[in-house]
C-alpha cells in the first residue's frame, strides 16, 4: 500500500552532537512518518538512505538498525535498498487503544560513528471495526402511564476506531411510538436517547421490539445493531431511591484484588416484584468495567484490577438501581486513589560535561532535576554524592541541582572520577535511585619531560660503521596526549673544538643515538654533550641530560718494529763472540703497538733460526740471547726470524729478520767467510764495512727513536683538548709487556736511548729510566706505568 506523508513538509533533522563517553547522539527532535494500519507486512515507510542523504552501502557499513520504544520489532530495515518496511500488520487499536493520534516511536541507530535519530510513525486509522453493542438485546420497561416526550437514555455502542471512523449516529427502525435523539456527554462522546412520541397502552400492546442501529463515519460506513425490547408495565408508581446521590470513598493504590471499595444501597417503597432492586454499572467505560465489579444483589463494589495513582488519581462510577417494576434510580460513586510509595525517584539530566581541564577553578559539570511521581512525603526527595571527592552538589530552584568542582583538579594525581549521584525520597520505605557519572580530567601541559637518568654513558668500539646505533636516551612526561609527545635534540656544545654535528645524531622521535662516522680511539677516546627533550604542549616544556660517549679500543694496529729497522739498505748484522757464555745478550727487538690495553700487550717468539736451539728470545721483552755455549762447529752466519704479536682478538703480528755473525773476537781485523778463505786485504775491507754498517744502523735507529717521540708528543698536544678515556690498570701476563698509552712507547712517558759498546765488542741499545711528564686531561686521569721495557 502506498504510504502518504503528513501534510506538513518534511525537514531534514539538524543534529546536535554531544560528546558522551566517546558516543555521538542525535538531536531530540522527531522525524514524522505515517502508515495506514492493517497494511501488509513489508509495506514501505521511508527510504532511509535518501532521508539521511547517505548511500545504501554506508547504511550497511555503519550497521544501521531500527529499534522501537516498546522493544518490539514493528519495523525492519532492508539493507539492500535502504527502505524501512513494516515487519507486521500494524493494528492501531491493539497498539494505542483509545489514544488518538496513535504514534509509534522508534529510533534509527548507526555505528562508526555512533548516532541516534529519533522518529515517530503515525498509525492512521482505517474503518476496520464495526460498532458493537455490549448487549445484543436491551430490555426497557416503561410504565404505561409514561407521559409523551419522556426520554430514555440507552446504552451506547462501542467502536474501537477513532475520529471519523468512530460512531457518528444512531437510528431506529420507523415506528409510531418512539424516535431517537443524539446527546453529547461531558467526555465528548455521543449516546442515544429514546423519546416517547405516543402514550403506551399495556392492554393493547404489552411488548414492543425495535432495532437500534449505530453508524460510524467511515467510508463505506459500518454499523452495529441491537434489539430494544420494550416491556410495557402496569403502573408502578415508586422508583428505587439511593441513600446517597454521591458516594465518596478512598482506596490505596496497593489494595489487593477482591477488596471491597464501597457498598451502595437503594430502597423501593413498592412491594412484591416492584420492590426487588438490582444494581449495575450504567454507561461505564471499559476501564471502569476492567477495574471494578459490582454485586447486582448486594451493591458491593470490589476491585478486579490494581489501582495506579500515577495513571488515574480518581474514578467516577455511575450506578443504576432497577426495581422489579422497571423503575430505576442512579447514583455516583467517587473513588479517590491514595498514593503509596511505589515509585523510586527519577533523575533527569539537563546538561552534562564529562571532561574538565585540570587546574581549572570551580566548574559546573552537570545540571539535573530530581523528580518523584508519588505525592506528599513520598514525592519529596533528597540528593547527595559520596564523600571524599573534590565535588559538591549545589541545590537550585524547583528540585534542580548543580554538580560542580570544589577545587582545581590535578590530572597527574587522578585522571578519572566516578561520581555516584543518589536521590532518595522521604516515603516509607524509602526508595532511591543512583546515577553514575564518569568525569575525565583533561590534561594541561604543566609537567616538563624527565629523563630516566641524569647522565648516560655509551660505549662504542672504534672503526664502527657509519650510522651505527650506539645507544638511546629516554624521557617521560606525566602529561598525556600531545603534551606528552616528546621530541629529542642535540644541544649546542660548549667545546668549540668538538665537531658534535659530524660525530653523532639523534632520532627526534625515540631518542636513539647514532654515530655518523667511524670513530678512532687513537684520535678521540671520549666526548660529552647534552641532549634535550621537549614536549609538544603550549607553551612547550623541556629538560636536558648529559651523554658521555666512550670509544673502546679495537685491535686495528699491528705491532711496529723500531729495532732492528727493516727498511735499511743493508741488513744489520749482530756480532757474537764464540767465547760468549750461555745467556749472552745478542740483541734486543724493540716494537710498539698503536693500540692500548691488552691490544698493545706484546709478546716475542723465535719463528725461524738457521740452527735451532742455539738462540732464544725472551717472550716478555724481546731479548735475543744464546741458549747454549758456542762451539767451533757452529756456523759463522745465522739468520733469525722473530715474531712480534699483540694480545688483541684476533691478534696482529709483525716479523723481523736478524743476522748474527759469530766471530772469534772483536779484536781480529776481519772475519773469514766459512765458504771461502779470503786474502788479508779482503778481510780488512770486510772489517771496515762492518764497522761502517754498525755505526750507520746505530745512528739511524737513534734518529728514528727521536722522530717517533717527537711525533707522539705533537699528537698528544693536539688531542689534549678532548677527553681521554683511561684504561683501568690490570695485571700483566707473565710473558707480556703492558705499556700505557699508544703502543709500547706511551704518551705518558719518554725513554732516553743511547748506544754503548761493551768490552766484548757487542753493540746494543740500553733503554734507561723513563721520564714521566705531567699530563692533565679533561677525562679520567691516565694510570701511569712505571715498568721499563727491559
Amino acid at each position: 500500500m502506498e504510504t502518504r506523508r503528513l501534510c506538513f513538509p518534511r525537514q531534514r533533522q539538524v543534529l546536535f552532537l554531544f560528546l558522551f563517553g566517546g558516543v555521538s547522539l542525535a538531536a531530540n527532535r522527531f522525524q514524522h512518518y505515517s502508515v495506514t494500519e492493517e497494511t501488509e507486512r513489508g509495506s514501505f515507510v521511508v527510504n532511509l538512505a535518501k532521508e539521511l542523504g547517505i548511500g545504501v552501502e554506508e547504511l550497511a557499513t555503519r550497521r544501521t538498525r531500527v529499534v522501537s520504544d516498546d522493544n518490539k520489532q514493528h519495523l525492519l530495515l532492508d539493507s539492500h535498498t535502504g527502505n524501512v518496511l513494516t515487519n507486521e500488520k500494524l493494528d492501531r487499536e491493539k497498539l494505542c487503544g483509545s489514544t488518538e493520534p496513535c504514534m509509534l516511536y522508534f529510533q534509527i541507530l548507526m555505528d562508526n560513528p555512533f548516532q541516534i535519530y529519533q522518529a515517530e510513525l503515525k498509525i492512521r486509522d482505517i474503518n476496520d471495526h464495526s460498532p458493537v453493542f455490549r448487549e445484543k438485546e436491551m430490555v426497557l420497561k416503561i410504565l404505561e402511564n409514561t407521559a409523551e416526550g419522556a426520554t430514555f437514555r440507552l446504552e451506547r455502542a462501542q467502536d474501537s476506531d477513532r475520529g471519523l471512523n468512530g460512531i457518528q449516529n444512531y437510528t431506529i427502525e420507523p415506528n409510531s411510538f418512539f424516535h431517537i435523539t443524539i446527546s453529547d456527554s461531558d467526555e465528548g462522546t455521543i449516546y442515544p436517547e429514546l423519546v416517547l412520541d405516543k402514550a403506551l397502552d399495556w392492554e393493547k400492546q404489552p411488548e414492543l421490539n425495535l432495532t437500534l442501529t449505530a453508524l460510524d463515519g467511515g467510508s463505506p460506513p459500518r454499523s452495529g445493531i441491537t434489539t430494544i425490547c420494550i416491556l410495557v408495565l402496569d403502573v408502578n408508581d415508586n422508583a428505587p431511591k439511593f441513600s446517597q446521590l454521591i458516594y465518596e470513598t478512598q482506596a490505596p493504590e496497593n489494595s489487593p484484588l477482591g477488596s471491597l471499595v464501597v457498598k451502595v444501597s437503594a430502597e423501593d417503597a413498592d412491594s412484591g416484584v416492584n420492590a426487588e432492586v438490582t444494581y449495575s454499572f450504567f454507561d461505564a467505560d471499559e476501564d471502569i468495567q476492567t477495574i471494578f465489579q459490582i454485586n447486582p444483589f448486594s451493591g458491593e463494589i470490589i476491585l478486579k484490577a490494581l489501582l495506579d495513582y500515577e495513571l488515574v488519581k480518581s474514578h467516577k462510577i455511575n450506578i443504576q438501581a432497577i426495581d422489579g417494576g422497571g423503575l430505576s434510580a442512579r447514583c455516583m460513586v467517587l473513588v479517590q486513589v491514595l498514593d503509596t510509595n511505589d515509585n523510586p525517584p527519577e533523575l533527569i539530566i539537563s546538561s552534562l560535561s564529562n571532561y574538565i581541564d585540570e587546574n581549572s577553578p570551580e566548574t559546573v559539570l552537570a545540571v539535573f532535576r530530581a523528580k518523584d511521581r508519588d505525592s506528599g512525603e513520598n514525592g519529596k526527595t533528597v540528593c547527595y554524592i559520596q564523600d571524599n571527592l573534590p565535588f559538591r552538589l549545589k541545590p537550585s530552584m524547583e528540585n534542580f541541582y548543580i554538580l560542580m568542582t570544589e577545587e582545581a583538579l590535578d590530572r597527574e594525581s587522578r585522571a578519572e572520577y566516578n561520581i555516584t549521584i543518589t536521590v532518595t525520597d522521604l516515603g516509607t520505605p524509602r526508595l532511591k535511585t543512583q546515577h553514575n557519572i564518569t568525569v575525565l580530567v583533561s590534561d594541561v601541559n604543566d609537567n616538563a619531560p624527565a629523563f630516566t637518568q641524569t647522565s648516560y654513558t655509551l660505549l662504542v668500539r672504534e672503526n664502527n660503521q657509519p650510522a651505527l646505533h650506539i645507544g638511546s636516551v629516554s624521557a617521560t612526561d606525566r602529561d598525556s596526549g600531545i603534551n606528552a609527545q616528546i621530541t629529542y635534540s642535540l644541544l649546542p656544545t660548549q667545546d668549540p673544538h668538538l665537531p658534535l654535528a659530524s660525530l653523532v645524531s639523534i632520532n627526534r622521535d625515540n631518542g636513539q643515538l647514532f654515530a655518523l662516522r667511524a670513530l678512532d680511539f687513537e684520535a678521540l677516546q671520549s666526548f660529552e654533550f647534552h641532549v634535550g627533550a621537549t614536549d609538544q604542549g603550549s607553551p612547550a616544556l623541556s629538560s636536558q641530560a648529559l651523554v658521555r660517549v666512550v670509544v673502546l679500543d679495537d685491535n686495528d694496529n699491528s705491532p711496529f718494529v723500531l729495532y732492528p729497522m727493516q727498511n735499511a739498505s743493508a741488513p744489520c748484522t749482530e756480532l757474537v763472540p764464540r767465547a760468549a757464555e750461555q745467556g749472552y745478550l745478542v740483541t734486543k727487538v724493540v716494537a710498539v703497538d698503536g693500540d692500548s690495553g691488552q691490544n698493545a700487550w706484546l709478546s716475542y717468539q723465535l719463528l725461524k733460526a738457521t740452527e735451532p736451539g742455539l738462540f732464544g728470545v725472551w717472550a716478555h721483552n724481546g731479548e735475543v740471547r744464546t741458549a747454549r755455549l758456542l762451539s767451533e762447529r757452529d756456523a759463522a752466519r745465522h739468520r733469525l726470524v722473530v715474531l712480534v704479536k699483540d694480545n688483541g682478538e684476533p691478534p696482529l703480528s709483525a716479523s723481523v729478520t736478524l743476522h748474527v755473525l759469530l766471530v772469534d773476537g772483536f779484536s781480529q781485523p776481519y772475519l773469514p767467510l766459512p765458504e771461502v778463505a779470503p786474502e788479508r786485504a779482503q778481510e780488512d775491507l770486510l772489517t771496515v764495512y762492518l764497522v761502517i754498517a754498525l755505526a750507520s744502523v746505530s745512528s739511524l735507529f737513534l734518529f728514528s727513536v727521536l722522530v717517533f717521540v717527537v711525533v707522539r708528543l705533537c699528537r698528544r698536544r693536539r688531542a689534549a683538548s678532548l677527553e681521554v678515556c683511561s684504561v683501568p690498570e690490570s695485571h700483566f701476563p707473565g710473558h707480556l709487556v703492558d705499556v700505557r698509552g699508544t703502543g709500547t712507547l706511551s704518551q705518558s712517558y719518554q725513554y732516553k736511548v743511547c748506544l754503548t759498546g761493551e768490552s766484548s765488542g757487542t753493540s746494543e741499545f740500553k733503554f734507561l729510566k723513563p721520564i714521566y711528564p705531567n699530563i692533565h686531561t679533561n677525562g679520567p686521569e691516565r694510570n701511569s706505568v712505571e715498568n721499563p721495557i727491559f
